[in-house]
């Protein structure tokens, strides 16, 4: 009985914690997402985070579909100059960035304003390496409001000045969000770096 009430208590302690981190990481956002293009600052680089073109059905992914549209409303809105593309290449049959690039070119951004990160492989990795790779200390992230706000708790932890801009959800919050933004706060409490830097490249 014992043994059962500690793991009770313990499993009431983690269920704090993960609400806890998850309303915490909300707050440190609170004021940095916008839904109005015409509201958001300007900033020289919109960081567009990566996702698969394509969902499970074979049909076209809906986060993937609306981040595109977001990052062409802030280019054509004069809110951003270029577009970093930051996703998942770790294999050869699988190119996030370069898919988002076909897709923003097919929509009017000029190629020479596209840049493309192949090792965002995930939030915390994008946002590094759009600071150390590609030297940025201010960026508009682009991607849905839950994930925009972990990664500008991410960015605020290795100074970067971000704000986000919204793109259309498919649905309110992934159930999933809750373990990622725990996680998000582990790998930053114990300084989990990026899998891969490498070679600056400028954005100019």
């Amino acid at each position: 009985m014992k043994k059962l009430k500690l793991i009770i208590f313990a499993s009431i302690l983690v269920a704090v914690g993960v609400l806890a981190t998850f309303h915490w990481i909300t707050y440190k956002a609170k004021g940095l997402t916008y839904n109005d293009v015409d509201s958001i600052p300007k900033n020289k680089v919109g960081l567009v985070l990566g996702a698969s073109r394509l969902a499970p059905s074979g049909n076209i992914n809906l986060f993937y579909k609306h981040r595109v549209e977001a990052a062409v409303a802030l280019y054509k809105a004069g809110k951003i100059e270029y577009i970093l593309v930051s996703g998942d290449n770790s294999h050869k049959d699988y190119d996030e960035p370069t898919d988002f690039k076909n897709d923003l070119i097919e929509k009017g951004i000029p190629a020479e304003r596209i840049f493309l990160d192949y090792a965002g492989f995930r939030t915390l990795d994008s946002m590094v390496r759009a600071k150390e790779i590609f030297g940025q200390d201010a960026l508009t992230i682009i991607s849905q409001k839950f994930h925009n706000e972990r990664a500008i708790y991410i960015a605020q932890h290795f100074g970067i000045d971000a704000i986000a801009y919204n793109a259309k959800d498919v649905y309110k919050r992934p159930a999933r969000e809750y373990l990622a933004r725990t996680k998000a706060s582990l790998d930053l409490l114990f300084n989990v770096e990026p899998k891969f830097l490498g070679d600056k490249i400028a954005i100019k």
